[in-house]
């Protein structure tokens, strides 16, 4: 029986913060680098569009559709529809999480089960993330609650470490304890909170 007297994270801010982002993105900036290595605006987008169907289905209970792991992301299998289906994806994926019973049992997305608040936890995790992602890639203003950011924290505080976790997170980066919370839980999946968008010489 699930333990009701445990708040679950909600989806939505982090959702919403994310809709915002990615309708500030312009054509001009789908080649512009981004905080992940080798990865371009437009491939970003891609891997979005991917994971807010893969965590929702998780979050349903719904058979893996990607049991081999996800495919590549590449701006080349971007949805030319992306700024209506993104916003849309994350409407659905905020709404998925918030039906209690997402939360039980097992999970499974990207050919990984897990328990399922460890499934959501990652789940909010890429949300939140990748939206700092795309807005220093774009040059935008993020904004995320303090209580999410501190419920990040102590999920990626589990799993950073000095060599990386292949297809989760990059080699952990030294970040000072008196930065701000967000800044820590970035160094800790392996990018720099310092990471400025090349500027036009």
């Amino acid at each position: 029986m699930r333990d009701t007297s445990r708040a679950t994270p909600d989806f939505e801010p982090a959702s919403r913060a994310l809709t915002s982002l990615v309708l500030g993105v312009t054509d001009q900036q789908l080649t512009a680098p981004t905080p992940c290595a080798g990865w371009v605006v437009g491939d970003l987008l891609d891997h979005l569009v991917g994971l807010t169907v893969a965590f929702r289905m998780a979050a349903e209970k719904a058979p893996d559709g990607a049991p081999d792991g996800p495919g590549e992301s590449t701006m080349a299998n971007l949805d030319p529809e992306w700024r209506t289906v993104l916003p849309a994806q994350l409407d659905q994926l905020a709404a998925a999480w918030r039906v209690p019973s997402a939360w039980t049992g097992d999970a499974a997305a990207g050919g990984v089960v897990l328990p399922a608040e460890v499934m959501g936890l990652f789940a909010l995790n890429e949300l939140v993330v990748h939206g700092w992602d795309l807005a220093r890639a774009t040059g935008q203003a993020y904004d995320v609650a303090p209580q999410i950011v501190e419920c990040l924290h102590g999920l990626v505080s589990q799993q950073a470490s000095s060599e990386g976790s292949p297809g989760l997170f990059g080699p952990l980066i030294t970040v000072p304890a008196e930065a701000a919370l967000l800044d820590r839980v970035v160094g800790l999946t392996g990018r720099d909170p310092a990471w400025a968008a090349p500027t036009a010489s």
